[in-house]
């Protein structure tokens, strides 16, 4: 029998991948909040035999501090992948031995999974929107994706991002087979109350067409009150002007398999 990738979406950018005896989670939102659309059915220590434990960014929605205590004690043996300059963020939680500083193009491999940080454009706040954190961080990405290769098949998550220059040249040598794009977009009535936004649904679609990915999993546009995007435009659009282009929506704490090829 082929080998399959699982993929559990967790809610907002929330995923497990499971494959090759290698199971992953990022950007487990767990936590309860008063503006979710969708109360977590998934608790931290359900989330168990994890080898790592990746976060894109520090905004809470990706890096949930209290889920990720949870996280770590459920998963003993896990590594926590962070971008460099939060490492700090996670060390009242996770012993120094079990963190891995991510860095742009600085391939990580956990067990079967080859894991290569690749940069995201975004903001801590406004202030520092649209940027990739190097001023804040030393000349370091603060904001990442990662593609990850697992089970035959590369995946890459996006985190939050806008396009930048050169995006989808550097997506399409790396031979995506599946993007987890956001695609809540951006407006100036969320940019005032300080919310640094994404692509929408249009320039994620673009985006994948001109990085020659297939297959396209919408994120980070059903979880938040007030910060939501819609996978019914996403399919229009797509049907009008990228034919090829293959939208999978993933309900969430739903799983499907993938296989390769």
């Amino acid at each position: 029998m082929p080998e399959m990738l699982q993929l559990r979406r967790l809610s907002q950018a929330g995923f497990v991948l499971r494959g090759s005896g290698t199971s992953l989670v990022i950007d487990a939102f767990l936590s309860p909040r008063a503006d979710r659309l969708v109360p977590p059915s998934v608790l931290p220590e359900h989330l168990t035999g994890m080898h790592a434990i990746l976060a894109t960014h520090q905004h809470r929605d990706h890096l949930d501090l209290p889920a990720l205590e949870g996280l770590v004690a459920a998963s003993p043996a896990a590594q926590v992948i962070v971008p460099a300059p939060i490492t700090d963020l996670i060390a009242p939680l996770v012993t120094a031995s079990r963190i891995t500083r991510a860095l742009v193009d600085r391939d990580i491999q956990i067990g079967e999974a080859h894991i290569t940080p690749v940069p995201a454009r975004h903001g801590v706040t406004m202030a520092d929107a649209y940027t990739f954190g190097q001023e804040l961080s030393g000349g370091l990405h603060r904001h990442l994706g990662y593609v990850i290769e697992l089970a035959g098949v590369r995946v890459y998550h996006a985190g939050d991002t806008i396009r930048y220059d050169g995006m989808a040249e550097r997506l399409r040598e790396m031979r995506v087979n599946v993007a987890l794009l956001p695609i809540n977009g951006r407006s100036l009535e969320r940019e005032a109350r300080g919310l640094v936004g994404n692509l929408n649904h249009v320039e994620a679609a673009d985006l994948a067409s001109d990085s020659g990915i297939p297959v396209v999993i919408p994120i980070h546009h059903d979880t938040i009150d007030g910060n939501t995007g819609s996978v019914d435009e996403l399919r229009a659009y797509v049907r009008s002007k990228h034919s090829a282009l293959r939208i999978v929506e993933i309900a969430p704490f739903a799983e499907l398999a993938w296989q390769a090829g």
